[in-house]
C-alpha cells in the first residue's frame, strides 16, 4: 500500500513516531473508520486503534459526527502558530497600503474559538472612533470578518457558528460565491466593513483582511467601493504564505540521486 510503502521508506528509526505519522498522513485524505485506517496504513488493527486513540487524547486526531477519525484541532493550532510570524510580518505593509488606498482603517483578524482577534491593524490618522486596536477581541456572530472566518468552515462548525449570529447560511453562501463579505451596522451601529479571506498554502481560510469605517463615508454598499481592493490585499497575504511554504519545502527536499 502506498502509505505503508512510504512508512517503510521514510523510517526515522523511532517506530512509534513513524507509525503515528502514517496515521496522520492517512487522515489527511479525509475521515476514516478504523477499518479504513487499517487498510490505508497497513498497520495491525490493534496498533492503528491504539495510535489513533492516543493521538485523539492529544487533540491531533478527533472524531466526526459519524464517529470516524479525522485530523484534530491541535494541528490547526500548530499550523497557525507556524505561519503567524510570516503572516504578521507581511500584514503591516499590506494593511498600510489598504488604509492609504481606501482612506479607512484596515485590520487583520484571526479566529480563536468563538471569538476573533485583531492581530494587526493600520489606523487612519483621524477618526479614532473607527479604529480597532491590536489585541481587541470581537464576536464571531456579527461583522464581515466573522462572516469570512465562518463561511468556509466544515458544515457542522458552520451550523454551530450560525446559532445566534446576525447573518444567515444564505448570506454565507453569497460570501463563498463572491469571495468577500460586507456588513452594515451589524457589529456596531453606524459602522460598515468589507472583508476577504487569507488562505494557508493548503487552501484553508486562516485569517480575514478588513477595512471599516462609518456608514456615511463607506456607504451602505461598502463592497461596491472597496471589495476589489480588500480582496487584492488578502490575496497578497495568501501569496506571501504560499511562497514561504514553497521556499521551505525546497530547502528540506533532498536532491534527487544521481544516475
Amino acid at each position: 500500500m502506498r502509505l505503508q510503502y512510504q512508512y517503510m521508506d521514510n523510517s526515522s528509526g523511532v517506530g512509534v513516531l513513524d507509525k503515528a505519522a502514517v496515521v496522520l498522513s492517512a487522515l489527511e485524505a479525509g475521515p476514516s473508520t478504523l477499518a479504513q485506517l487499517v487498510a490505508a496504513t497497513g498497520l495491525a488493527r490493534p496498533t492503528a486503534h491504539r495510535l489513533a486513540v492516543a493521538l485523539e487524547h492529544h487533540r491531533l486526531v478527533a472524531r466526526d459526527m459519524q464517529g470516524r477519525f479525522v485530523l484534530g484541532p491541535r494541528l490547526v493550532e500548530l499550523a497557525s502558530a507556524a505561519g503567524e510570524d510570516r503572516l504578521l510580518a507581511a500584514a503591516g505593509p499590506v494593511l498600510g497600503a489598504l488604509r492609504d488606498h481606501t482612506n479607512e482603517s484596515a485590520q487583520l483578524f484571526r479566529r480563536q474559538g468563538d471569538q476573533r482577534i485583531c492581530v494587526a491593524a493600520a489606523d487612519r490618522p483621524m477618526g479614532l472612533r473607527d479604529s480597532i486596536p491590536v489585541g481587541a477581541t470581537l464576536s464571531m456572530q456579527a461583522g464581515s470578518a466573522a462572516q469570512v472566518l465562518l463561511a468556509w468552515e466544515e458544515p457542522d462548525r458552520l451550523h454551530r457558528g450560525l446559532q445566534g449570529s446576525k447573518f444567515t447560511a444564505t448570506m454565507l453562501s453569497g460570501v463563498r460565491r463572491r469571495g468577500w463579505a460586507q456588513s452594515v451596522s451589524e457589529r456596531e451601529q453606524g459602522v460598515a466593513s468589507v472583508s476577504a479571506p487569507v488562505r494557508s498554502p493548503s487552501g484553508r481560510v486562516i485569517a480575514a483582511v478588513s477595512i471599516s469605517g462609518p456608514v456615511e463615508r463607506v456607504s451602505r454598499q461598502p463592497g461596491r467601493l472597496h471589495a476589489a481592493t480588500v480582496v487584492a490585499g488578502a490575496n497578497k497575504l495568501t501569496e506571501v504564505l504560499a511562497r514561504a511554504a514553497a521556499q521551505q519545502t525546497s530547502q528540506v527536499t533532498p536532491p534527487a540521486p544521481r544516475s
